[in-house]
């Protein structure tokens, strides 16, 4: 007969289930939190001796190195072998090579206590919705268990989003920066900013999970889904075309040798006049495929996307859509009822203090990840959008920076198709 005993922390981590364990036992004891099921493990071997007991590591019988000596000691007085799985131990085998990886064994589980004793005290931080370790971000000071705004420095924080999401370009809202604050940042530091919780009102920790609203936002969710929108449409982009200055760069391509096109700038000589063409920039064809009129294509793309916007949206399955968002509001109704009933449980003594943070904990970040969700569907106003800048006149005060933004909102590629000496233009939307 063969006994199983697992130890789990609620803190650190789940209780395992006992078929992907893959032990072929009698009977598993499993702990979570504290240590009864070991006691009474201890009882039952007194009564029904085992032939052996399995563990996972040895750290798993107690808090500290004299614990687990300890038992050990009661296992091997009751002549019971303890099987450490994960850690190749077998108390049977009497070898003093065997002696001496028990002592290795010891010295890494007074490594692994010290270590599992910080990862608690960060998750019980994560449990409060406390700010995880490490200096505040610019535009936050740490107060008592929360960030707090800083009023010297978050007005350079919204003046960065602000830019980002009128112009619709990273290296643009950093050299703004630098320009009116004297504030000079890395893109790569503008782009943590950009997708960092923390602007929203969110704490994001190590392990990857976040909790909604526990500080002050510095911005609204709906600028948040903004920024998010305009940064996957510019993944989408051939690199530094998201700060050009014309409307159409990166993404125009040649239907023939299926290369991105660049815009030239050609001049007169004593001419204040300019010309701006495409051209391929890698043409593998021989000729090459000669330049197009800047000024053409970008007429030709307002009146294809007048024409044919409007039937692209409509051809988007909105019900679909429709049901999904119910379901998922539906899902964070639910879970946020939960949340105010268990205060309730705590005061009736059905929940512990802390089981009820660990549920809270849980329920706030399941919120989290179905609210991110939710913010990723395409916008309920799409239909009025596109009716809006379908109309020819819409287009016609804009300028190129703005031309830049609406059409990235809509255009995933600009394909010229050429025929003989003229072309048309093929327009593949996003959605």
């Amino acid at each position: 007969m063969k006994f199983a005993y697992t130890y789990s922390d609620p803190l650190l981590e789940e209780i395992p289930e006992p078929t992907s364990l893959g032990w072929e036992v009698d009977r598993i004891y499993q702990d979570l939190g504290k240590r009864s099921q070991l006691q009474q493990l201890f009882k039952d071997c007194e009564t029904n001796p085992p032939d052996g007991v399995f563990i996972r590591r040895l750290e798993e019988l107690g808090d500290n190195v004299s614990e687990v000596m300890s038992c050990l000691s009661q296992f091997e007085a009751m002549g019971i072998t303890v099987i450490a799985v994960e850690q190749n131990y077998n108390s049977a085998t009497k070898a003093t090579n065997t002696h001496v990886n028990l002592l290795k064994i010891l010295e890494e589980i007074q490594q692994q206590k010290r270590s599992r004793r910080i990862r608690q005290a960060h998750a019980r931080n994560r449990l409060d919705a406390a700010p995880p370790p490490g200096k505040a971000p610019l535009g936050y000071r740490r107060g008592k268990g929360k960030y707090t705004i800083d009023r010297s420095t978050s007005p350079i924080v919204k003046e960065f989003f602000d830019n980002f999401l009128l112009y619709g370009s990273l290296r643009g809202s950093v050299r703004h920066l630098a320009k009116k604050y004297g504030k000079k940042i890395s893109v790569t530091t503008g782009r943590r900013w950009l997708s960092n919780p923390v602007y929203r009102g969110d704490t994001a920790y190590g392990n990857g999970e976040i909790v909604r609203d526990t500080h002050t936002a510095i911005i609204s969710r709906e600028e948040a889904a903004q920024v998010d929108r305009l940064l996957r449409r510019n993944s989408r982009l051939p690199s530094r075309t998201a700060t050009a200055p014309r409307s159409l760069a990166g993404l125009v391509v040649c239907g023939e040798c299926q290369s991105h096109m660049s815009i030239t700038r050609v001049t007169v000589h004593r001419q204040k006049k300019e010309y701006l063409y495409l051209r391929p920039i890698n043409c593998s064809r021989n000729p090459k495929c000669s330049g197009i009129c800047y000024q053409e294509v970008l007429e030709n793309t307002i009146e294809t996307v007048c024409r044919d916007l409007p039937q692209a949206v409509e051809k988007i399955n909105f019900p679909y859509f429709d049901e999904v968002k119910k379901n998922l509001t539906a899902a964070i109704i639910r879970q946020q009822e939960i949340l105010e009933q268990l205060p309730a449980l705590v005061e009736t003594g059905i929940l512990d203090e802390e089981t009820c943070k660990i549920r809270i904990y849980k329920l706030r970040t399941e919120i989290s990840q179905l609210q991110t969700q939710l913010a990723i569907l395409p916008p309920v106003n799409l239909r009025s959008v596109a009716q809006a800048v379908s109309i020819p006149e819409f287009w016609l005060d804009l300028s190129e920076a703005e031309r830049r933004f609406y059409f990235r909102e809509f255009i995933s590629q600009i394909e010229i198709i050429r025929q003989d000496k003229d072309w048309n233009l093929r327009i593949i939307f996003i959605f």
